[in-house]
């Protein structure tokens, strides 16, 4: 599996290459039967930011936990994320050709694969996060499950892609659309930092302003996503450019503007930080990402 350690600081580096060796281990061998399911699920998990993995990792830093206390929760996160890109670029949902530069597994294979393909990654996710892990109690390892599967739900990432495809060719107003992307977008993101404060037994104080700095970053994320969409390029994106326009989705650069949604971004960004402020210098991984985020170009 390939990761790209410049997208992000170099500090992150050797957790990328955690996080790829730990993926790697959790994926059945390409040729185990049946091996073009193997193989097509190995596709989908190729390359990506890892952002998710990373601000795991980050929170558990932060927190003083040791990277073996979130490989599985960081690993979990990525499968999911991996599986929801697959289903969302279906014909029947976004409809998509390319994804992360490459195509999309529907065209790399074929539609019924890819749909085995996400319910096999769903699947394995929560086996991950089920085994024995002697760094982590099994109460956090339940705690971490119960995050993961409302995280990912219909009351998180799933119920917000239902909102999505039904608010298509639709104007709907900005709280809609902020409710739709911290489900669809931002509760994954919210959960990993979850994860981390249930597997480093955090107070209730440190969680909270975690979980705050994840809402708020996953709703800053989304916003200058939309505003990529509207600015970048295909090639940069590695994924179609002006798919939400073509789509007559609401956005954020639609309903506010293009210069309006840029500005909330950076405020929702500034505020994301300001979440961390119980942490004082300990926050700076969150604060590096953070940062690495805010200027990602796709």
């Amino acid at each position: 599996m390939t990761v790209s350690p410049n997208s992000v600081p170099n500090a992150f580096a050797d957790l990328l290459q955690r996080i790829d060796r730990v993926i790697d281990a959790a994926l059945p061998a390409a040729d185990t039967d049946p091996a073009r399911l193997h193989q097509a699920m190995r596709y989908a998990c190729r390359g990506g930011k890892r952002l998710r993995a990373l601000l795991t990792y980050a929170a558990g830093a932060v927190l003083g936990a040791e990277p073996a206390q979130l490989d599985a929760p960081a690993c979990a996160l990525e499968l999911i994320h991996a599986y929801s890109l697959v289903h969302d670029d279906l014909p029947a949902m976004d409809d998509d050709d390319l994804r992360r530069g490459q195509p999309t597994v529907h065209k790399a294979y074929d539609e019924a694969t890819a749909i085995l393909v996400g319910d096999a990654l769903l699947t394995l996710a929560f086996r991950v996060l089920t085994q024995p892990n002697p760094a982590t109690s099994a109460a956090a390892q339940l705690r971490m499950i119960a995050l993961l599967a409302e995280a990912a739900g219909s009351l998180g990432m799933v119920g917000g892609q239902a909102v999505d495809i039904e608010s298509e060719q639709q104007k709907i107003p900005l709280a809609r659309l902020e409710s739709l992307h911290a489900r669809k977008t931002g509760a994954l993101i919210c959960c990993g930092l979850e994860m981390a404060s249930a597997a480093a037994n955090a107070t209730p104080e440190q969680a909270q302003a975690l979980s705050e700095f994840g809402r708020l970053l996953g709703l800053a994320y989304q916003i200058q996503d939309d505003v990529l969409d509207e600015s970048s390029s295909t090639a940069v994106l590695g994924k179609t450019q002006g798919k939400d326009r073509a789509q007559e989705k609401s956005t954020y650069p639609s309903l506010l503007g293009f210069d309006a949604a840029k500005t909330l971004a950076a405020q929702t960004f500034a505020q994301a930080r300001a979440a961390l402020a119980l942490f004082g210098e300990r926050a700076q991984p969150l604060l590096q990402l953070a940062d690495t985020i805010e200027h990602r170009d796709h």
